[in-house]
């Protein structure tokens, strides 16, 4: 038999204060609400745009304060110099040696060419995972009701442009809210309307997040997955008259005529005017999710999908306004003008304010560390590595040897970082041509070709270049994959 345990009053008061720490704190930990993401994604924002990467002529006051209030990296590449394969890096986590979309190809009636449905992306993951999602600007990974339709890739919600061709005009006739077109009113597709694009996507993301409020408990109904991949500053450029009032004396200005996209008679202004416009929004989102009080429980990611267009194309002044900073290349090169990019992140009491990352990363690092963020596992096959321990300052940052990037179009690239060191080659389309080779830390700008000097290395690259292309029949790299046979 058994017999009954007899304990004095005290002592079982003490026996039940243990009992409770060493079971209920684990319960507290496994019931902590997952955090929310916010990742907003500008379109062809240079590395220089921005006050906090050194801008002086153009004023970004909110996107300022979350570099400030959080970490700023100083080497940081998008997934390729140009949309629709760096959006297809950011949402797989495969750089585009590996992505299925290696080049802008436009489809008919509109839209890009699709994502497979069988292609696993973040939305997909955090979905799955309890999380609730919306993406609120501009897609580009496949015509609705494609097998790249949003939707079919685990968007809850979605407004704005499907089609990065129609999204080339602010003042369009009408945008995608979910599988419908809605008429913006007083919009006829020219240089000015009554309804500019931005604001009514501005609006729409405001909107979500206002969805997913739960009382003053400073938690959302269920955790949270906010995309926003805004279409400024890309072209054409166009701005309502209360942004373009604050430009509009600032700068001499020599009108462009509209060959390529809209013409504008102060171009300069125009586009200052625009980041300016993108910045106040970046500005309301913060707002409302302290107003929320779901800020303390947010990550907000902030970074563009390839560098600045190039200077003198369609009324771009992005020499003047030093878009690039002292960097060579823009959009569409591989040359580090065209491919590296601001990036931002805030999560309050976990990353600390103020701080500055050098480390290497890129945009197949996304998936991974939001996937570790939210507690996801990150799918095999991935090419990507978690950054979450350099964004909390606690732990290892896992190990990399190299970061790899190639683009199929603009004659076709290959570019590979090994530490300081930059291997890049072009008109790959033609043929194999010879590596150079930069020295990062020393030369920042890629003016001197330390090829010839450096042998070993050289060859190392060429080792990475020829390993991590898989050839692609949708985007063939002519001599790349000549060389693979």
């Amino acid at each position: 038999m058994y017999q009954a345990l007899r304990i004095r009053p005290r002592w079982w008061m003490l026996v039940l204060a243990c009992y409770s720490v060493a079971f209920a704190a684990p319960a507290r930990a496994a019931d902590a609400p997952r955090p929310n993401i916010v990742f907003i994604l500008a379109d062809d924002l240079g590395v220089g745009d921005l006050g906090c990467y050194g801008q002086q002529k153009i004023k970004t006051p909110r996107i300022d304060r979350l570099a400030t209030e959080g970490m700023k990296f100083t080497r940081f590449y998008a997934g390729c110099p140009v949309c629709a394969p760096s959006r297809c890096t950011l949402m797989t986590g495969k750089h585009q040696g590996h992505a299925f979309i290696r080049d802008n190809k436009g489809m008919k009636p509109e839209g890009q060419y699709p994502i497979p449905a069988d292609e696993v992306t973040l939305f997909d993951l955090l979905k799955k995972a309890g999380y609730a999602t919306g993406a609120f600007g501009k897609w580009g990974l496949g015509p609705m009701e494609s097998t790249g339709d949003p939707l079919a890739h685990g968007v809850d919600s979605f407004f704005g442009y499907n089609c990065q061709s129609k999204a080339h005009n602010f003042y369009p006739k009408t945008l995608w809210k979910n599988h419908q077109l809605v008429e913006l009113p007083g919009n006829s597709g020219g240089v000015t309307g009554k309804t500019y694009s931005h604001d009514v996507i501005e609006e729409a993301t405001l909107g979500f997040l206002r969805e997913q409020a739960k009382g003053d408990k400073g938690q959302a109904q269920k955790p949270f997955f906010l995309y926003v991949p805004f279409t400024i500053p890309h072209l054409a450029l166009q701005v309502p008259e209360d942004s373009l009032a604050e430009y509009e004396r600032a700068f001499e200005e020599t009108p462009y005529a509209g060959k390529a996209y809209q013409p504008h008679p102060k171009p300069k202004a125009a586009y200052a005017a625009m980041i300016t416009r993108m910045d106040r929004s970046v500005g309301r989102i913060v707002d409302l999710l302290e107003e929320l009080k779901l800020a303390d429980n947010t990550l907000i990611c902030f970074t563009s999908d390839n560098g600045a267009g190039a200077d003198g194309f369609a009324g771009l002044h992005t020499e003047f306004f030093q878009s690039m900073l002292n960097l060579r290349g823009w959009k569409g090169s591989m040359y580090e003008g065209g491919i590296r990019v601001p990036f931002v992140a805030r999560w309050p009491g976990k990353i600390k304010a103020g701080t500055t990352s050098d480390l290497p990363a890129a945009f197949s690092d996304v998936l991974p560390t939001l996937c570790d963020v939210a507690g996801v596992p990150t799918p095999a096959g991935i090419d990507g590595l978690s950054i979450k321990p350099t964004f909390l300052g606690v732990g290892d940052q896992p190990p990399r040897e190299h970061l790899y990037c190639e683009f199929a179009g603009y004659g076709g690239w290959q570019a590979v970082w090994l530490g300081n060191w930059k291997g890049l080659r072009k008109n790959l389309q033609k043929e194999l041509s010879a590596i150079e080779l930069y020295d990062l830390a020393n030369d920042p700008s890629e003016k001197t070709d330390l090829a010839a000097k450096h042998p070993d290395v050289v060859a190392k690259i060429a080792e990475i270049m020829q390993r991590e292309h898989t050839p692609s029949a949708l985007f063939p790299m002519k001599s790349l994959d000549r060389a693979k046979k």
